[in-house]
């Protein structure tokens, strides 16, 4: 499901003998100022992670494998506040979400490389996070047991967080 303001792009594949190829980003009305790169195990989970201010649009490219990308509301003044949707991406789409959403993922292959590109620089001073399996949010992951960063294992919950 996705939510307003998520957008999700089904890319074009040009292939022959020798493999494909594929545009992946051409300059519209968002301009990117920041891309990040990162290779992830079958199980792992990333999330729920976001920017505060200014905030962070990003240009979800899955490079290799499959993933399960999740995205959540966090603008309180927003009818869809605290709802979350999902999707699975391989690298024939990729997704975009604005600012004034968290966003994680699930790798549902052996592995994965995703690509980002982001609105904003990262500021480790803004960087937020809240539970991956937060009740009053209710994700519904496709891992049981995932596999977790120390920072997604002490990440607070969502009640008061992103308010």
């Amino acid at each position: 499901m996705l939510l307003p303001g998520i957008k999700l792009f089904q890319l074009k594949s040009f292939s022959d003998e020798r493999g494909f190829f594929s545009e992946i980003y051409r300059q519209q009305e968002l301009q990117f100022v920041q891309d990040n790169l990162s290779f992830s195990k079958k199980g792992v989970i990333r999330g729920m992670h976001y920017q505060s201010t200014p905030g962070q649009a990003k240009l979800v490219t899955v490079i290799t494998g499959k993933i399960y990308d999740v995205f959540v509301d966090i603008r309180p003044e927003s009818e869809t506040f605290g709802k979350w949707g999902a999707v699975e991406l391989d690298p024939s789409m990729q997704i975009l979400i604005p600012v004034g959403f968290a966003h994680g993922f699930a790798v549902l292959s052996d592995s994965a490389h995703v690509l980002y590109k982001v609105s904003n620089f990262y500021n480790p001073e803004t960087e937020k996070s809240f539970r991956f399996d937060d009740p009053t949010v209710g994700i519904k992951w496709p891992i049981a047991k995932p596999i977790l960063s120390k920072r997604d294992q002490c990440a607070p919950g969502f009640e008061g967080v992103c308010r």
